[in-house]
């Protein structure tokens, strides 16, 4: 049974630690750097990307979380986990965790009443169209030869991998699908 960690800082923890469970794996919330010991994967979920990174800095996880992918270990980041993650953020020179080679750009599907909802194909997931829920979203405006796109919505990269990391403009949580999440779990 793999052990996987939602960063407990800010955004839909809870709504990550019930999908984890819904597959039959464990989920710890994560808070401490210590407890990056006991996981397989770690999901970094949405929230305000710029919170996070201080909040992440503050608790000593910004590096700790760093050193944690760079041992291979697995890392989803979904909306602001996707910014977070990223090799550069267009027009900003916010630091990230430059865990997979992309450059995304944030809120490019616009404010919160710009949200929306649709179906995707996703590579990888077998089956029918994937639910995605978008608030707030960030999309993938750059990919490097590293990195494999995954989806997209209006030409727009939403989705891509990079090795044991898998990066969202949505929110996989927020729905019952849980393709996406086994997905990752099992290339941990």
């Amino acid at each position: 049974m793999k052990t996987i960690g939602v960063l407990a800082l800010q955004g839909a923890v809870s709504e990550h630690l019930e999908a984890i469970k819904s597959i039959g794996a464990t989920g710890i919330a994560v808070k401490h750097p210590d407890q990056l010991s006991q996981l397989d994967g770690l999901i970094l979920p949405g929230g305000e990307s710029t919170t996070m990174r201080r909040l992440m800095k503050k608790y000593d996880l910004f590096e700790t979380v760093k050193a944690f992918a760079e041992t291979g270990k697995g890392i989803m980041g979904t909306c602001a986990g996707l910014v977070l993650t990223a090799r550069e953020i267009d027009e900003s020179q916010d630091e990230t965790l430059q865990l997979i080679d992309t450059t995304v750009v944030r809120n490019g599907f616009g404010r919160q009443k710009d949200s929306f909802e649709t179906m995707i194909v996703v590579k990888g997931l077998t089956g029918s169209a994937f639910p995605a829920v978008f608030i707030r979203a960030p999309y993938i405006v750059a990919v490097g030869k590293e990195a494999e796109t995954l989806a997209f919505v209006d030409n727009k990269c939403v989705a891509a991998r990079q090795g044991k990391v898998i990066v969202t403009a949505f929110h996989p949580e927020l729905t019952n699908d849980t393709r996406l999440l086994e997905l990752f779990v099992s290339i941990l």
